[in-house]
């Protein structure tokens, strides 16, 4: 497995993440289709023997078991050290002004809890999950910074958000000498590319490294496009971001399948595969928790997609509205974000 530098950063990470949303409480977290620690327990030691080193999180993912999970089994499978944990501050934990959002009480508490189920003394990449708008970009990128130099966090990251408000946060921190962010989190796949009109260039131009999440559409580009999984079936995030019936989506998934046949490959390593090729891209962000997701994640990277492969693959995209994009803790974004 390759190692790659954060953007333009001195951060060093896996060039496949394992995002970790899939570990937590099937039976009284926010996500039905979540495995508990005895079936993520395998999925982490393979990650860790494929070479995975870098593990993304979240504080909402099933209301800190998902942290919990992950900080036993860095525990139980390797050095702290030697592993990137990244976490993220944003949406409701609690009631009342401590429990989310991006402001000062918010980012100063959240981050305590966020170390303590994790079982650390500091997190590599502490990223906001999402913009606040109710909160100034000062008072952010100023909680931001002290946790930085408390010790507690070492880099800083970003997620969806468009590119003016990344612009705006990142401002503020160069104006007033805070800490910057190295990385941007955002959705990224063949079904979902506007953010190659301004978040991306924006990213490549400021020398932040991307880490995209949902590389394979919630799993809708490796299978037909009528098939439906267990998550498919409870997710209902992925129902806002996918439009099951939307026919440039189906040729899309048809065109992977195609290529996927002619290669002699599985259609998540052609689409994961296109995701890691594209300019400016890190590293995808892969959630597993099936073996198989592991050994694809993996094989994808030895995948060089030719010219004309990478045409059939983008052809027939057609425009559409960004999704996964909040405007406030209240309005359109998901109850828990990617």
């Amino acid at each position: 497995m390759q190692s790659v530098r954060m953007g333009k950063s001195g951060l060093t990470v896996s060039r496949i993440v394992l995002g970790c949303m899939g570990f937590g409480d099937p039976g009284g977290g926010t996500h039905r289709w979540a495995v508990g620690i005895d079936d993520a327990r395998p999925l982490f030691r393979h990650a860790v023997e494929s070479g995975i080193t870098t593990f993304d999180t979240a504080n909402v993912y099933s209301h800190g078991a998902s942290e919990e999970i992950v900080g036993k089994l860095v525990r139980e499978f390797v050095r702290r050290d030697d592993v990137v944990i990244a976490t993220k501050v944003f949406g409701n934990m609690t009631q009342g002004p401590k429990g989310g959002g991006l402001s000062r009480t918010a980012i100063l508490t959240q981050v305590d809890e966020s170390l303590r189920r994790l079982g650390t003394d500091y997190i590599d990449l502490y990223q906001v999950h999402r913009f606040d708008p109710d909160v100034t970009v000062e008072e952010t990128m100023s909680a931001l910074h002290d946790v930085v130099r408390a010790g507690k966090v070492r880099y800083l990251g970003a997620c969806s958000m468009s590119a003016w408000q990344f612009a705006e946060l990142q401002h503020a921190a160069d104006l007033h000498g805070w800490t910057r962010f190295v990385s941007m989190q955002n959705q990224y796949n063949l079904l979902q590319r506007e953010e190659e009109r301004e978040v991306l260039p924006f990213c490549r131009y400021q020398g932040v490294g991307v880490i995209p999440w949902s590389p394979l559409a919630r799993g809708r580009l490796t299978r037909a496009s009528d098939a439906e999984t267990t998550r498919s079936r409870v997710d209902e995030s992925a129902r806002r971001l996918y439009d099951a019936t939307a026919t440039a989506d189906k040729a899309i998934i048809d065109a992977v399948a195609a290529v996927a046949e002619s290669r002699g490959v599985t259609r998540a390593q052609v689409a994961l595969a296109w995701v890691a090729q594209q300019p400016g891209i890190t590293a995808p962000i892969l959630g597993a928790t099936r073996p198989h997701h592991l050994t694809d994640a993996v094989a994808a990277l030895d995948l060089e997609l030719s010219s004309a492969e990478q045409h059939q693959l983008v052809e027939h995209y057609t425009p559409r509205l960004a999704t996964g994009i909040s405007r406030s803790r209240t309005g359109a974004a998901p109850a828990t974000p990617a």
